[in-house]
């Protein structure tokens, strides 16, 4: 396949393309990153593909982004893109909008049975009988000029999925292409949500374990550490492990002698922060009561697998039916919540995370095989 292919490198360029992709029915997206030592990824390449022409759009060069936002924002304009919660993250942080309406060739995949989280290569050899070479995903992007492997790579991911798009278009019902996009619309709602560093405490391993008040002080360092992360641009466990939090929860250190001996503690963070961490925990300690989270549930018990698989035969016969790969239908951590909202002896109610066409499908199902376990 010969790759027709534009640099844009100027935002006259950028705009007057943008005029066009606002009068197309989709547009194939794609971003090359880096993002070793930050914890924000740095755009080194943006491309987009119309059907007639690959453009690869240089972030280091175009300053105005407010074109190509709009084009995310037109809903007449389908976004095409592969495994893309990375790339929203990068469209977030350059351009200050999210493309919308969003098909994840992806999930379509699945919707089709084809397999679960399929590689780009792979499914484009499936699709279209194409072997695509080696990524380059490990290239430096930042560097100028790309090499001509980092040009070509960049080009054939955008290049190639227009006809990726188009064979599985062909493929999906109207039903399952609108099931899709819901799901992008799902993607889109949570990417333009940044996470508040008040919950991230909720995601630390163990800490179901903690009491209360431990959970308290977990809460004001994961904060901090999140917190730091964002402002000094650099990986979470740059500033401190996650493990190291749960010690400090757990522990309480009031002096340096006591912190150095905390398990996984590095001599950086002591030298550093040590000081900082001593603060956090003797500030979060004065903290009233009624401040204090609530315990974390516990990991339900080992019974509750035979209830988990009755509610996964749900999913199970469900993507039978539908001719869904069945890793799509039912996640186990809304498996799992919707059991903690009764178990073991009920009554039950559907989570919230539950959404869309699986609700409305599959709800009363769910909540009908937990009341036969009973």
């Amino acid at each position: 396949m010969s790759i027709n292919m534009n640099w844009i490198s100027t935002d006259a360029e950028l705009a007057e393309r943008c005029l066009h992709w606002n009068t197309l029915a989709f547009i194939a997206l794609d971003t090359e990153f880096i993002r070793v030592d930050t914890f924000y990824p740095i755009a080194g390449l943006l491309q987009v593909s119309d059907g007639d022409c690959t453009y690869l759009i240089d972030p280091l060069l175009v300053n105005d982004w407010q074109p190509l936002a709009d084009v995310f924002n037109n809903q007449q304009v389908v976004k095409v893109l592969h495994a893309c919660s990375e790339d929203l993250e990068v469209f977030s942080l350059l351009i200050g909008a999210l493309p919308a309406p969003l098909f994840d060739t992806q999930v379509a995949a699945g919707y089709l049975n084809l397999g679960f989280s399929m590689g780009y290569s792979r499914l484009v050899l499936q699709l279209l009988d194409v072997e695509l070479p080696k990524g380059e995903t490990r290239s430096d992007w930042l560097q100028r000029p790309l090499s001509d492997l980092q040009v070509l790579y960049a080009a054939q991911d955008t290049a190639y999925l227009v006809d990726v798009y188009r064979a599985l278009t062909q493929q999906l019902s109207a039903q399952k292409y609108a099931w899709v996009l819901q799901d992008g619309a799902f993607s889109i709602a949570a990417s333009a949500q940044e996470p508040e560093p008040y919950e991230f405490w909720r995601t630390v391993k163990l800490a179901w374990k903690l009491a209360p008040q431990q959970l308290m002080i977990l809460r004001e360092l994961s904060a901090w550490r999140e917190l730091q992360a964002r402002e000094r641009n650099v990986p979470r466990n740059r500033i401190i492990r996650e493990t190291t939090l749960w010690a400090l929860a757990h522990e309480q250190p009031t002096d340096m002698a006591h912190l150095a001996k905390l398990e996984d503690m590095h001599p950086r963070i002591l030298r550093n922060e040590g000081a900082t961490l001593l603060n956090i925990i003797k500030m979060a300690k004065r903290l009233p009561e009624e401040s204090w989270p609530a315990a974390l549930p516990e990991p339900l018990p080992i019974e509750a697998s035979k209830v988990l698989k009755r509610l996964r035969k749900v999913g199970l016969e469900r993507g039978l039916e539908l001719d869904i790969a069945p890793e799509l239908m039912l996640r186990k951590k809304i498996l799992e919540e919707l059991l903690r909202t009764g178990y073991p002896d009920g009554p039950y109610h559907l989570p919230d995370n539950l959404q869309g066409w699986r609700r409305e499908l599959m709800g009363d199902a769910l909540l009908k095989s937990l009341e036969d376990a009973q």
